[in-house]
């Protein structure tokens, strides 16, 4: 049996953890594989009930202790404190495979593997060091940027195995490894999505497009996830003007954990009354319906290096929803896939003009009924959690086993 531990540097009930780690750990389990989880805790709580939970599941849970501050100093401990831990828990459950996500559980993983016979998967979630560069957090030619790149190196160079979340991060890292590579890219369960998908493609979000009440019924664009420099809250904001300035029902919907204000006061510098739009939070559970009443869905990413690994979440979320998606370029795969299944627009540039422009291509899109089908089927084929994540994840374990 295949004995694996994956250790994840967030705490267990983390929205990240919840939707991006638990449901690849279940396929595993379900594929026959013992999983050991180790995450990170920032705050203590009643641990027992969760503990219980995964164990039904399959999964065996550690925790241990997140340190935040002083940042550096704190994220050292963490790493020896982690590697200690892992080495503990390899050896007494017979580990095979260490699991880590992202670098710095890596490291830990590393660290591990010296004293173990246990061989790393190296779950690469992204190029960190290039975006906290890009995001501003670190200066490009600063000494964490350079020692978190020579970090990188050596865990390229030290790991059995590897899995990045887009092809174009495959081309990039690892065009010539001889070492298993898979793609998973960030998955959804389609059953959270079942029956959701809007009954037409029109523009009015049905109906014909003269009839009085597709001349009435707003038309909800999306928008889910984080707001902030990288997420582009101004343009966004611009966006949804140029949108309105073309069509006044336009409604923008925004679905995010931070704070409302971030976009709210670009939204009014940008001529938006309070009742012209809505900024809240939306749980996994709500978001489907949420989506299922939206018309068009934006991702909007500020491009960069980095982002040739990117795989947004929401990206499958909206799919799986039927929605076109307005995507700026450069992120991951997405403009192929968005350009080969015609599931919506990329952005010629960030200005009012080009805003304008994907506005009324994607209102066009939307006369073609079968669009909502077109978006699910993309969805299924390259993001479904079940035929892509869990698949992939279990093959790659099978190949480990046999090195």
């Amino acid at each position: 049996m295949t004995r694996s531990l994956y250790i994840c540097y967030f705490g267990l009930r983390e929205p990240l953890v919840q939707t991006q780690v638990l449901p690849y750990l279940r396929e595993l389990a379900k594929s026959g594989a013992a999983i050991f989880l180790l995450t990170f805790e920032a705050q203590r709580w009643d641990q027992a009930q969760a503990r219980e939970q995964l164990r039904a599941d399959g999964i065996e849970w550690f925790a241990s202790r997140y340190h935040k501050r002083p940042t550096v100093p704190a994220t050292l401990f963490d790493i020896l404190a982690g590697a200690l831990r892992a080495i503990w828990i390899v050896r007494r459950n017979g580990i095979g495979i260490i699991h880590a996500r992202s670098h710095v559980p890596a490291l830990m993983g590393a660290i591990a593997k010296r004293f173990t016979r246990a061989k790393l998967l190296f779950d690469i979630r992204g190029l960190m060091a290039d975006e906290y560069a890009e995001s501003g957090n670190w200066r490009a030619d600063g000494w964490l940027y350079r020692v978190a790149k020579r970090v990188e190196r050596f865990l390229l160079r030290t790991s059995d195995a590897f899995v990045v979340l887009t092809d174009r991060a495959r081309a990039e890292l690892f065009a010539n490894e001889a070492k298993p590579v898979a793609v998973i890219p960030c998955c959804i369960d389609p059953a959270r999505f079942a029956g959701v998908v809007r009954a037409s493609g029109s523009p009015a979000g049905g109906g014909s497009e003269g009839a009085p009440e597709a001349r009435t019924t707003p038309i909800v664009i999306v928008y889910v996830g984080s707001l902030g420099h990288t997420y582009m809250p101004r343009e966004m904001a611009e966006f949804f003007a140029a949108a309105k300035a073309a069509d006044a029902r336009v409604f923008p919907l925004i679905l995010t954990q931070s704070r409302p204000e971030l976009i709210r006061e670009h939204l009014a510098a940008f001529g938006f009354a309070s009742d012209e739009y809505r900024v809240g939070f939306a749980s996994a559970a709500e978001l489907p319906s949420h989506l299922a009443a939206s018309d068009i869905a934006i991702s909007f990413v500020r491009p960069g290096y980095s982002k040739l690994a990117s795989s947004p979440t929401k990206f499958a979320e909206y799919l799986a929803c039927g929605l076109p998606v307005i995507s700026t370029r450069g992120i991951g795969d997405l403009d192929a896939q968005i350009a080969n299944a015609r599931a919506g627009v990329l952005l010629d540039g960030l200005d009012r003009a080009s805003y304008r422009r994907a506005f009324e291509a994607v209102q066009e899109l939307r006369r073609d009924e079968a669009l909502p089908r077109r978006c699910r089927a993309l969805a299924m084929s390259e993001y479904d959690l079940h035929a892509v994540g869990g698949a992939r994840y279990a093959r790659i374990y099978a190949r480990l086993q046999e090195r």
